[in-house]
C-alpha cells in the first residue's frame, strides 16, 4: 500500500455536525462576512459561464408520460449547488439538495441535504456531511451580516413572518449582530409552529422578554427595527406573495428577505436602499429564467430585475452586500433610512461554512473516517 495513493475522508452525521459547531451562529455570521469579502474581490467560482449560477436543478413535468417519474409538485427540487471559495478556505464542494413539501406528511423535513467538500488541487473528497443544519445556519447568517452593516445600532424589535427553521436561524443571526434585541413579533400559519418557535426562543434567548403573536403582516412590520419574511408557500403568482408597504415602516427599518415577498410601488421606488447579497447571482437567474422572473423565484431581488428590464428602475439603484462589507460602499448612513436586502443564497456560503465545520471536526477528532481506496484500481 502506498501512502501517496491512499485516500480517506470523513463522514459527519447531523449529531457530528452539531458537535463540530454547525449551530454556532456568531461564528457562522463571522464566516459569512469573510466570504462576502472574497466574493467582492472575485476570489470564488460558482457554476455557469459567468461563475454566478445558483446551481443546476432537475425539473419534472406537470403530467409525466412515464409511470414512475415524479410530477412537478410544490417545492419538488433535486439540485446540485457547486462552488469554489479562495482566501483562507481554498476548498470546493457541492451541496446536493432534495426537497418535496410532501415530506412533512412522512415526518421528514421538507428538504434533505448533503454536502461533499473536496480538495481543490486533487479533487479528492475531504468530507461528506449532513447539510440540513449547515444550509439553515448559513442561510440565516446572511441577514445577520446585513444587520451588522445595515440595521440601526439600537435595534431592539424584530418582526418575523414565518416561525420555521429559516425564521429561527435568521433571529439567531439578528441577535448575534444586535444582542440588545428584546422584542419579537411573529406571525405564523399554525399554532404548532408558533409554540415550537416560542419554546425555542425562551430556551435559547431568555433576554427576549417580549414575545407577541400578531395576526397580520402589517403588524409584523409596524414599529419593527428589523423585519424578515421567512415564510414558505406556492410560487408563480406574485400577487399572492406577502407584501411589504412603506407606510407600515418606521424610519430606520432594516428588512432582510430570504423568502417570497413583493413590494408596493413606494417601496420599489426611490428613497429605499436596495441591497442584494450578490448582484451577479440575480443577473444570472434573470438570464436563466422565463420572464417575468419574479414568477419563478419569489425574492424581491427578482422583482427588481424585472423592474430594471421594464425600465421602471435603474440598475445603479442596486447595492451589493460584498461591497458594503469590504468598505467600498457605505453601510447604514443615518438612523432614518429604510434599507431592504434580498437574500438569495449561494453555494459559496455552503462551502465556507462546511470548511469551517470540517476543520473543527478534524481538530476535535469528530466524525467517521472512511477509506475511498488504498490504491486506485484504474489510473
Amino acid at each position: 500500500m502506498s501512502e501517496r495513493t491512499q485516500l480517506n475522508f470523513i463522514y459527519l452525521s447531523e449529531p457530528d455536525m452539531i458537535k463540530a459547531g454547525v449551530t454556532d451562529m456568531p461564528s457562522c455570521v463571522d464566516t459569512m462576512e469573510e466570504m462576502f469579502a472574497l466574493l467582492h474581490q472575485g476570489d470564488y467560482r460558482m457554476a455557469g459561464p459567468n461563475n454566478d449560477s445558483h446551481g443546476a436543478m432537475i425539473t419534472f413535468p406537470e403530467q409525466p408520460t412515464f409511470p414512475n417519474m415524479p410530477t412537478n409538485t410544490a417545492d419538488r427540487r433535486l439540485m446540485a449547488m457547486p462552488a469554489y471559495l479562495g482566501g483562507d478556505f481554498k476548498t470546493c464542494g457541492v451541496k446536493w439538495y432534495g426537497s418535496n413539501i410532501a415530506n412533512r406528511e412522512k415526518g421528514l423535513p421538507r428538504s434533505i441535504l448533503m454536502m461533499t467538500l473536496n480538495d481543490i488541487d486533487t479533487g479528492a473528497p475531504l468530507a461528506h456531511m449532513s447539510a440540513n443544519l449547515l444550509s439553515a445556519y448559513r442561510t440565516g447568517a446572511i441577514p445577520g451580516v446585513g444587520a451588522r452593516y445595515l440595521a440601526r445600532k439600537d435595534a431592539k424589535v424584530i418582526g418575523l413572518l414565518g416561525p420555521g427553521v429559516m425564521g429561527k436561524t435568521s433571529v439567531a443571526a439578528f441577535i448575534a449582530a444586535r444582542p440588545q434585541i428584546d422584542t419579537i413579533k411573529i406571525k405564523g400559519r399554525g399554532q404548532k409552529s408558533l409554540d415550537d418557535f416560542i419554546g425555542w426562543l425562551k430556551e435559547t434567548y431568555p433576554q427576549v422578554t417580549n414575545i407577541q403573536v400578531v395576526d397580520s403582516i402589517e403588524e409584523v412590520a409596524t414599529d419593527s427595527d428589523i423585519i424578515s419574511y421567512c415564510n414558505s408557500g406556492e410560487i408563480g403568482d406574485p400577487s399572492t406573495y406577502p407584501i411589504i408597504k412603506r407606510e407600515w415602516l418606521k424610519p430606520g427599518a432594516y428588512l432582510a428577505m430570504p423568502a417570497s415577498c413583493r413590494l408596493c410601488e413606494n417601496m420599489a421606488g426611490t428613497g429605499v436602499r436596495k441591497v442584494m447579497d450578490s448582484i451577479g447571482l440575480y443577473e444570472t437567474w434573470y438570464e436563466e429564467l422565463p420572464k417575468p422572473s419574479h414568477r419563478h423565484i419569489p425574492l424581491v431581488g427578482m422583482q427588481f430585475m424585472d423592474m430594471i428590464a421594464e425600465g421602471q428602475m435603474d440598475k445603479d439603484e442596486l447595492e451589493d452586500l460584498g461591497a458594503i462589507v469590504s468598505g467600498d460602499s457605505p453601510g447604514r448612513q443615518n438612523d432614518e433610512e429604510i434599507i431592504i436586502m434580498s437574500v438569495g443564497g449561494m453555494p459559496v456560503e455552503d462551502v465556507a461554512w462546511a470548511t469551517k465545520v470540517y476543520r473543527n471536526a478534524l481538530e476535535k477528532g469528530i466524525g467517521v473516517k472512511l477509506n475511498l481506496w488504498d490504491a486506485p484500481a484504474m489510473r
